[in-house]
């Protein structure tokens, strides 16, 4: 992918659209409120310069909020909006991504032999949609059982030879679950994550998700224990 305004670069993992840049920069900050524009711009390996102009640009869309914090340093926030983009520019990314088969397939693998050398016999997904057949294609060369799909949207009863079921009760028995979910995988990860240990969700790292609680609900967090040290 590349574009005309000097921002695309070559070297493998570095990002070459104004999208991926993006989706890096609103990635970086969920997962890290505290981040820096200068560690920022060395995880995303661009210049600081072009750091600093999309995170200011994506200060004025409403996708991110900043506030001072002591020692004039600053804290940045995903805002639903900044959620929404984020949810946007991952699907967007993950329909166009070159290779996406041969890196679905490869991670896809990994999950399983995890789960095999965990000794997690009975696995589910969540989400019915292309990673999710993958997974039902890679599954036949690892001693695991996919039990079923949990997913909420889809209109049927069964996907890839496995029962779609919209509620995590009406799967049964599972040992583990691994995101298949491909247009909102933070969301089904965030949601899931409330009733299942985090040990025991998979996450393809193709799907970009941030396995740390949301820069947000830390910033409420930390507001309310400030709250209740004053009050004490």
């Amino acid at each position: 992918m590349g574009n005309n305004s000097g921002e695309t670069t070559s070297p493998q993992g570095v990002p070459d659209s104004e999208a991926e840049i993006t989706l890096g920069l609103l990635n970086a900050v969920h997962e890290n409120s505290g981040i820096t524009q200068r560690s920022a711009s060395h995880e995303l390996g661009i210049a600081l310069g072009l750091t600093n102009a999309y995170l200011k640009r994506c200060i004025k869309k409403g996708w991110i909020k900043v506030s001072q914090v002591p020692a004039n340093r600053y804290s940045y926030y995903l805002t639903p909006k900044g959620f929404s983009e984020k949810s946007r520019l991952t699907a967007e990314y993950l329909s166009s991504s070159f290779g996406f088969f041969r890196k679905a397939r490869n991670q896809c693998s990994e999950m399983l032999e995890t789960c095999a050398a965990a000794g997690w016999r009975h696995v589910a997904l969540a989400g019915a949609n292309d990673l999710c057949e993958v997974m039902t294609l890679c599954a036949a060369d690892f001693p695991v059982e996919l039990v079923g799909i949990l997913d909420e949207q889809f209109d049927g009863d069964t996907f890839s030879g496995l029962p779609v079921v919209g509620k995590l009760t009406a799967l049964g028995n599972f040992d583990s679950v691994i995101i298949t979910d491909l247009s909102e995988p933070q969301a089904t990860y965030d949601a899931l994550a409330r009733d299942i240990s985090p040990a025991h969700l998979l996450t393809p790292p193709l799907l970009k998700i941030s396995r740390e609680k949301p820069s947000t609900e830390r910033h409420e967090e930390e507001e309310q224990s400030m709250k209740r040290q004053g009050a004490s």
